[in-house]
């Protein structure tokens, strides 16, 4: 069956795909023995369409990645243009002009001397790339026994083997243990969830939730320890910001015991915060940034590990090579693309209109607390989190059962059947996630609200 035949064929032919031969990702495919595999066919600014003529609100930005929005064709001309002139060619020994250029622009935009941009396709493989890195370096200086990384639990950093030991979800973890050894995880920054003897005042928690990641540091030992994973806004769980001095006290540590602090950014990165790295809005200097959805909107798939001087400096001369690469890393027609959607963040100001707007989102998301099941409203510029409980005051959270059959068995379905796409999480406590385009302003803010208080309020019926 040719692309023809199979796009305009018979109405259901393209269901019968799907669900004989397409395999999704973290999906439960045994939803759809009885129901069609939701099919999205077009995208338009804020808001994308269903093969049935559905108009719903992209509430995710698709995965946390179109940050200038759906159909925006000058990427795709950028991408045409590039690919009519060369479509391919591989990073190993050999340069193209777009890797070069964009290469440069990134290390610009990066703070301090995180000069060196090491191109992958995404951003699990950039966290990969990142721990490969780490104890190359720490071997060619002359410490090999540090090899150990920190990271927070619920954390999310990719599905690799190594970028997966970083990961601090115990579900996503088991099925594939045993895993690369050396992840060892630390409290994360919730808030909401504290404990008790530091739940009363936000920065005193964030000092204390540093200094576990010295604590583990110490009781590993400093000379088996090589460097901090963190997102400065956490993802998983529900979008955990910074406490104030938090990640200073972090910084602190890291420099103390000769550990890299790694800032992964592959979400906060380019506007989600109303930074193009989001590390820069909180002030701190990291060794490496992990980047990558949001460098080109979405619109070709590109990451990429931003590294210090530092860290380059042992592979800057003779015959030392770091024996890493893959084929589509810095892909012509993705750096093209990359580089045209920085130019159009820039000429739009979309930074600019993150934080201008920041302010009115949270707002209009807090007017959701009168819902009895929304507990905490969190999370900075365009990137928050909405965790729902069974009681406000106590704080109590539902049961497992209670989260398989009010979040994911209703919540879930009725949002999208509602008219907005977002994500429904219990990889910590239940969460309703938002994330919506950057170009987003009070017209979808208020159908988001409106949506959600909708949806929210027969949940909270089903208590």
């Amino acid at each position: 069956m040719t692309t023809t035949d199979l796009l305009n064929g018979a109405p259901n032919a393209l269901q019968d795909a799907a669900k004989n031969h397409l395999w999704m990702y973290f999906t439960r495919h045994g939803n759809f023995a009885n129901h069609d595999v939701p099919m999205i066919v077009r995208g338009e600014g804020c808001y994308v369409y269903t093969d049935k003529g559905k108009k719903i609100i992209d509430g995710l930005a698709g995965l946390f990645t179109v940050q200038i929005g759906h159909g925006r064709t000058e990427l795709g001309d950028a991408a045409k243009k590039q690919s009519d002139k060369l479509a391919f060619f591989p990073l190993w020994s050999y340069a193209h002009p777009m890797a070069a250029a964009l290469a440069e622009r990134l290390a610009h935009l990066a703070p301090g001397d995180l000069n060196k941009v090491f191109f992958t396709s995404g951003g699990g493989e950039a966290v990969e790339t990142a721990w490969k890195l780490i104890k190359n370096y720490y071997k060619l200086i002359g410490k090999p026994t540090k090899h150990k990384i920190i990271s927070r639990a619920l954390s999310y950093h990719g599905t690799s083997q190594g970028a997966l030991s970083i990961t601090g979800i115990p579900f996503a973890k088991i099925p594939f243990e045993p895993l690369v050894p050396g992840g060892h995880k630390v409290p994360n920054t919730n808030f909401y969830r504290a404990p008790q003897h530091v739940n009363h005042d936000e920065k005193e928690f964030g000092i204390w939730a540093a200094d576990q990641i010295e604590q583990a540091i110490l009781l590993e030992g400093p000379d088996s320890v090589a460097a901090v994973f963190l997102e400065p806004v956490q993802n998983s769980g529900g979008c955990f910001p910074p406490p104030p001095g938090y990640l200073d006290r972090v910084r602190e540590i890291c420099t103390r015991h000769d550990v890299l602090f790694v800032a992964d950014e592959t979400i906060t990165a380019f506007g989600r915060i109303g930074e193009t790295f989001a590390i820069n809005r909180f002030g701190v200097q990291p060794d490496i940034i992990i980047c990558a959805k949001g460098l080109t909107s979405g619109y070709a798939p590109m990451g990429a590990m931003i590294a210090s001087d530092r860290l380059f400096e042992p592979f800057s001369t003779g015959t030392s090579m770091f024996a890493h690469g893959s084929t589509f890393g810095g892909h012509p027609v993705a750096a093209a693309v990359a580089m045209k959607n920085l130019d159009i963040m820039q000429d739009e100001k979309i930074n600019e209109h993150v934080r201008e707007k920041e302010g009115i989102f949270r707002q209009t998301l807090e007017k959701l607390y009168n819902i009895p099941i929304v507990g905490n409203i969190r999370g900075e510029g365009f990137f928050y989190g909405i965790e729902l409980v069974k009681d406000q005051k106590t704080r109590e959270s539902f049961t497992p059962q209670e989260s398989e059959r009010i979040l994911r068995g209703f919540i879930s379905n009725e949002l999208f059947e509602s008219g907005i796409y977002c994500r429904t999480d219990d990889r910590g406590d239940p969460v309703v996630q938002l994330a919506p385009a950057l170009i987003a302003d009070e017209k979808q803010f208020g159908e988001i609200e409106v949506i959600l208080r909708n949806v929210l309020s027969k949940a909270n019926s089903m208590i």
